[in-house]
């Protein structure tokens, strides 16, 4: 290990190597987050610990231990990596995230809409049971209360008749209906009070006879509802009639069990009650069709009652709840004739204190049995009801299917056209453009997969452009190249004279055109030029004027050193031709520019001109002569700040034939200026106007005392500063001689 490294870095590094190694070999990517290297690890080392809880004794035990808490962390760590590649594996592909939305888009909300249904039906079924409980608990209640007052209007017509007294033997011929001689035996008993006293009834059934039972102080003048009497629930009805001074009660009660339940429950299925389970209430009777008879009782009186009511808790702390069933749930029609259980609640009164309170009541029962009850008035409506919501369930299980049919058809095209955009984008990454998808439909996506021909059409296309750009500006490059050699040294030194020259073209290459050309020691050429146009074609014809000013010059020479040869010092050559004429002849710009008129006039198209000004200084007598072929005419600043135009001459080179030009000359004094410039000095544009050949010369005039390469520059960086963020224009060409 390098001592640099820290241990604990050096130990990651070399379990990542082998980590590296486990996987290569099973030719599978090693895992790249933590939890992925931790439950790798962590399997490891289970694998581990069960090779070493081989060794013998209680060490192997130990070893066996640790290995099953590693192993149980190990798994609990893989559970959210399997969700997670389950997830990737199933939402990766496009037809399966489809499928997911749509059981989630159309799916769920049937699901849900039928559960709500389904709950809402069990719900509903449940209270419609419970309805027909209580109304046949009610109908009961009604029956007793008629019974009631039937026996109490006896006995009130018998005191009327007997002047308020009544025997035994009178009460004795009270008559009974053969009903109520039918509910002997399930627990029927009947009271009655004369001003208070019970009278004795022998010629009743003893099981009938009421013993034991008082009037209530809190009944009014009837009442007719559920009681609890020594934790026992009874229907009792209670009339109370005047005959004269006398005042009669009656009492009819009927205990409620499973025999009556059974009656009450015939056709629903089993009610079940639970006594013991109440629920105290202040309101008045909602069940009872009499509650409204009955008096409100005092506060102190119902606390009491509560508190009467409390069960005792037994040892385990629960109250024992006894419970009253009646009837039998009928056996399952079908698979959905599932059981419904709801409860209600029934509300009682209790004997003693008056205390209103609901008892609770569960109605077990069927939807067949529902059913039955609910159309038993007519079962041929029952019946065309039934068949219409199974034909409803067939049309909208076929709409589903049809549905879900349509929508995997939809999905397929879908996922065809994305999986073919997928390959198609494969292929072309790997490079294959004549990679073209098969389109055989009309819709947005087969215009999404035709749109990818024509990309990959275009693509290849523009590659090909490209490459062929590409090579014009290899090309280009060379050309630029070749044309920096053509320029001469931006700074020459020469005896007198000071010369500087800049060229910054538009494009790759320029077509301005400046030359120094030197004659000996004492002599020098200047040349300016723009070629008509811009690129490539400028750029060819400057080369071509160029080559033709440095051949005359060089042709000069060598016809001047060729006839002093031949002359042997004779004025005229061993062809008889005049040295001084040919000197002169080469000397002479305006010559010069006349030769080289006639040369691009017949070597170039029509259109094709150039502007050219031509200029020899002798540093012997500090003239320049010059001659001016429409080239914008270049400027002297003087010592004193004046300005002379260097305009002789005559027009644009090349264009038309046989045109002479004319001569110019001047002398240079010290601190004299030569400034030669193209278009694209003075004509660049912005919101203020032309830069302008007056900017140019004050700049020049300001900064006239610094190297001809400053000046220069500056020209440049005002010329950059007056364009802007524009394009540049046109190619620039300053060239700067200054007499020293």
């Amino acid at each position: 290990m390098h001592p640099m490294v820290p241990k604990q870095s050096y130990n990651q590094s070399v379990l990542r190597r082998l980590e590296e190694q486990f996987f290569h070999l099973l030719h599978r990517k090693p895992p790249a987050s933590r939890l992925g290297n931790s439950v790798f690890w962590l399997f490891a080392l289970t694998v581990g610990l069960y090779v070493l809880a081989w060794l013998p004794g209680g060490v192997g035990e130990v070893f066996r231990s640790l290995g099953s808490l590693t192993l149980l962390a190990g798994v609990f760590g893989a559970i959210p990596l399997v969700v997670r590649w389950l997830r990737w594996r199933m939402l990766w592909k496009l037809r399966n995230r489809l499928l997911v939305t749509y059981l989630l888009i159309g799916l769920a909300p049937v699901v849900l809409f039928g559960t709500l249904a389904a709950i809402a039906a069990y719900v509903c079924s449940g209270q419609f049971a419970n309805f027909a409980a209580t109304a046949e608990i009610n109908t009961q209640l009604a029956e007793l209360a008629t019974r009631n007052q039937a026996f109490d209007n006896q006995i009130a017509h018998a005191v009327t008749d007997h002047g308020g007294s009544v025997s035994t033997q009178q009460a004795m011929g009270i008559q009974l209906s053969n009903e109520d001689m039918a509910l002997a035996g399930t627990g029927l008993k009947l009271g009655a009070f004369l001003d208070g006293v019970q009278l004795a009834m022998p010629s009743l059934p003893e099981p009938m006879q009421m013993q034991g039972i008082a009037p209530p102080h809190w009944a009014g003048a009837s009442f007719r509802g559920l009681v609890l009497d020594h934790d026992q629930v009874f229907f009792r009805a209670i009339d109370r009639e005047r005959a004269g001074t006398h005042s009669i009660v009656t009492i009819t009660s009927l205990p409620l069990n499973s025999e009556f339940l059974g009656r009450v429950a015939s056709g629903l299925g089993r009610i079940t009650m639970l006594p013991n389970t109440r629920v105290t209430t202040r309101v008045s009777n909602r069940l009872s069709p009499s509650a409204g008879n009955l008096k409100e009782p005092a506060k102190e009186d119902s606390d009491a009652a509560v508190l009467n009511q409390a069960k005792t808790f037994d040892k385990a702390g629960k109250t024992p709840v006894e419970t009253i069933s009646g009837g039998t749930l009928a056996k399952r029609v079908n698979l959905l004739d599932i059981p419904i259980n709801i409860p209600t609640l029934l509300e009682t009164t209790d004997w003693q204190s008056g205390l209103k309170f609901a008892v609770v009541a569960v109605v077990t029962s069927r939807p067949s049995l529902l059913y039955q009850r609910l159309f038993q008035q007519s079962v041929l409506m029952g019946t065309a009801l039934r068949i219409a919501l199974i034909v409803a369930a067939i049309v909208f299980g076929v709409l589903q299917l049809l549905a879900l049919l349509m929508a995997s058809r939809l999905s397929r095209t879908i996922t065809k056209s994305v999986a073919d955009l997928y390959e198609a984008t494969h292929a072309v990454d790997e490079g294959n453009l004549n990679y073209r998808i098969q389109v055989t439909r009309n819709d947005q996506l087969a215009e999404l997969s035709s749109s990818f021909n024509r990309m990959a059409t275009s693509l290849e296309r523009s590659l090909l452009e490209q490459k062929e750009k590409e090579r014009m500006l290899s090309e280009l490059a060379i050309a630029q190249e070749v044309q920096e050699n053509l320029f001469p040294n931006r700074d020459v030194s020469f005896s007198r004279l000071e010369l500087y020259g800049g060229s910054r073209p538009a494009r790759a290459v320029s077509g301005d055109y400046y030359d120094f050309l030197l004659f000996g020691e004492t002599s020098v050429g200047l040349a300016i030029g723009d070629i008509s146009g811009k690129g490539i074609s400028a750029a060819l014809l400057m080369a071509t004027l160029h080559s033709a000013v440095r051949a005359y010059r060089f042709y000069s020479e060598d016809m001047i050193a060729n006839h002093r040869l031949l002359s042997n010092g004779s004025p005229t050559g061993g062809n008889g031709v005049d040295r001084e004429m040919l000197e002169d002849i080469f000397q002479s710009p305006g010559k010069v520019l006349s030769l080289l008129n006639r040369h691009l006039y017949f070597s170039t198209q029509p259109e094709k001109y150039a502007t050219l000004f031509l200029a020899r200084y002798d540093a012997k007598e500090n003239m320049l002569r010059y001659s001016n072929g429409g080239q914008l005419p270049p400027l002297v600043l003087r010592a004193d700040d004046s300005v002379e135009r260097l305009d002789c001459g005559g027009t644009v080179v090349g264009l038309i034939e046989g045109v002479t030009y004319e001569d110019g000359g001047l002398q240079l004094a010290p601190g004299d200026i030569f400034v030669g410039y193209s278009d694209g000095v003075t004509e660049p544009e912005n919101e203020f106007g032309d830069f302008g050949e007056e900017r140019m010369i004050e700049l020049i005039r300001q900064n006239r005392h610094l190297p001809l390469s400053e000046i220069c520059s500056r020209m440049m960086l005002a010329l950059d500063d007056w364009i802007g963020a524009a394009e540049q224009p046109d190619d620039i060409t300053l060239v700067l001689a200054r007499q020293r």
